[in-house]
């Protein structure tokens, strides 16, 4: 009896409050279906910290808003076969995009100064240097599959990663939408 290899699946999270995450692990008992027949190499959720060179799923959540998000995003395409935009945050921007409406000066200022009674200043250390504007994932890299919803419920992402899995590229129009 000869089985099929298990593909390999790695997730990140950029700009963006970590539904896109939970959602995943909302899969609950499929949790443990999914398992079988994938190997998660990398993500926040396990331990690994090195992107494998090949990767067959890349599944990232967020906006492209800081450099650190945009050197995620240029290694996730390098390294994956079939890249996925998970949640209205990665398809469009979402609520990170809003301050593009502002210069972002004037954003790290209200951040960091404006708002701060107690040594307001703008940190220089540990934290990734803001993009000008936040893009969505498809403004930065190519995209294969766009996963709409804020967060895409379990379900959606089921259907998504189980079509991946039988070797076919899901319609996740057929399961969720904007805002959803």
């Amino acid at each position: 009896m000869s089985t099929s290899p298990k593909i390999t699946v790695a997730t990140t999270w950029l700009d963006g409050c970590s539904g896109c995450h939970m959602s995943f692990l909302d899969m609950d008992e499929r949790l443990i279906e999914l398992v079988q027949q994938v190997d998660i190499v990398y993500s926040p959720l396990v331990d690994t910290k090195t992107l494998p060179d090949h990767v067959d799923v890349g599944i990232l959540e967020g906006s492209v808003s800081s450099e650190d998000d945009l050197e995620k995003a240029l290694t996730f395409r390098k390294h994956c076969k079939i890249l996925v935009s998970l949640g209205d945050c990665a398809v469009n921007g979402n609520v990170p995009a809003m301050r593009n409406h502002f210069k972002l000066s004037d954003v790290v200022d209200r951040a960091y100064r404006d708002t701060v009674t107690i040594q307001p200043q703008t940190p220089t250390q540990g934290v990734p240097a803001l993009l000008a504007v936040v893009k969505p994932i498809h403004g930065v890299v190519g995209v294969d599959v766009f996963v709409p919803g804020c967060p895409p419920s379990a379900d959606a992402i089921w259907y998504v990663l189980s079509e991946l899995i039988a070797g076919r590229i899901p319609d996740p129009s057929a399961v969720t939408r904007f805002g959803a």
